[in-house]
């Protein structure tokens, strides 16, 4: 099998985090070192400042088909789902607004589902909607769930895991027509998929710039018709950041990397769609035509291009990837306070036990090579047949 020389290592973790573009990073570092200013400070340095935040802000309102001011930035993802989950609650006591109910799919990021969750002690109810087997929500139940009390209603935008887009538009559509406002984790389709908002007919999308060749520690948060009239509350105050919705100093040359790698994004996406999931299907049968019982994960006609989920049977995920050190990949499963868990997102489309702790997540991304999904077919291979005849089991 293929040997690499040297040290160089095989990175297939690109739904966890994309490698910042060098011009991203070099645009970055020259903000970093002129323009250090406070962007909410009056003069001239800091006017300049924050002149460079609001043209970021275009260029990733240009990338989603929004406005500039409907855009606030955060620190991530994760800060923006907790902000809209959280803050329409909040503004919906407030207004003291009778429907309580939210909606999820099973499979959304935890930054969805813990605060659904937690709002379950206030009053609120929290309710997952049906999938399908390949992960995507079952729209006829779906219509049934929402029904005419639900405030608030999650659908993300495609996978971290099995890479699955969801149906978004239409699941928007009945939403609205039942009242419900609606709000997409867009963190793993920015960069990678056609993301249009007004297209989409949502309220609210929360987006990470990490996950599209741009820096980690900043997101944003898009909302429908700008934060001032929007049904949606801060989290914290002591200041009029972000028109209100986000206190806190601005990170510039952050964000200043977010919209360069949003606009690069909209340049590169089709052309690095076509590559990578051309890699990404050359990869599966590589494995699948050397390798007996591997199953692929999620909608296969309806994924993200770099993403694949393969359950190797009668194999360890984690001893599997003990035996490739030089490739950069991650099991399907996580850690919670030390008990293994099975990956939530493989339950929740009806994987069981032992078929969650038999898969792997690959993402493939825009430096990917075709060298390299040859030599990480060949290794994983190799190491699957070696754990099976070792019986990790």
């Amino acid at each position: 099998m293929p040997r690499r020389t040297g040290r160089a290592r095989v990175y297939l973790d690109h739904a966890a985090s994309t490698p910042c573009d060098p011009a991203v990073a070099e645009l970055m570092a020259d903000v970093n070192a002129r323009e250090f200013a406070n962007a909410a400070s009056s003069h001239a340095s800091g006017i300049r400042a924050a002149a460079l935040i609001e043209r970021a802000r275009e260029h990733l309102a240009d990338a989603i088909g929004a406005l500039p001011e409907e855009i606030v930035f955060t620190s991530g993802a994760t800060e923006s789902n907790n902000l809209v989950i959280q803050g329409v609650a909040a503004e919906a006591g407030r207004r003291g607004e009778r429907r309580r109910k939210f909606v999820a799919l099973g499979l959304e990021h935890p930054s969805v589902l813990a605060p659904c969750r937690r709002l379950t002690a206030c009053g609120f109810v929290f309710v997952e909607a049906p999938l399908r087997r390949d992960g995507r929500v079952d729209l006829d139940a779906f219509d049934d769930l929402v029904g005419d009390d639900a405030l608030l209603v999650c659908i993300q935008a495609a996978n971290n895991e099995i890479g699955t887009i969801q149906p978004l538009r239409e699941a928007a559509r009945i939403a609205h027509e039942h009242g419900a406002l609606v709000h997409s984790d867009a963190a793993q389709a920015l960069g990678k998929t056609c993301f249009n908002v007004e297209d989409l007919g949502l309220d609210f999308a929360s987006l990470s710039a990490h996950k599209c060749y741009g820096p980690k520690g900043v997101g944003a948060l898009w909302v429908s018709g700008g934060p001032v009239r929007a049904p949606v509350g801060p989290l914290c105050f002591g200041g009029g950041h972000e028109r209100g919705l986000r206190p806190g100093t601005a990170n510039t040359a952050a964000i200043v990397g977010f919209g360069e790698a949003a606009r690069l994004g909209v340049l590169r996406w089709q052309d690095d769609a076509r590559r990578i999931a051309g890699l990404r299907d050359a990869f599966e049968r590589q494995i699948t035509g050397r390798l007996n019982g591997v199953m692929r994960n999620g909608a296969l006609d309806h994924r993200l291009p770099g993403s694949s989920s393969l359950t190797f049977g009668g194999v360890d995920a984690d001893a599997l990837i003990a035996n490739v050190p030089d490739l950069d990949l991650s099991a399907a499963s996580a850690c919670h306070s030390g008990t293994p868990e099975p990956s939530h997102v493989l339950r929740a489309i009806g994987l069981r036990h032992e078929e969650a702790y038999s898969t792997v997540r690959v993402g493939l991304g825009r430096n990917t090579t075709m060298a390299e999904i040859e030599y990480a077919a060949a290794r994983l291979v190799e190491a699957a047949s070696i754990v099976r005849s070792a019986d990790y089991r």
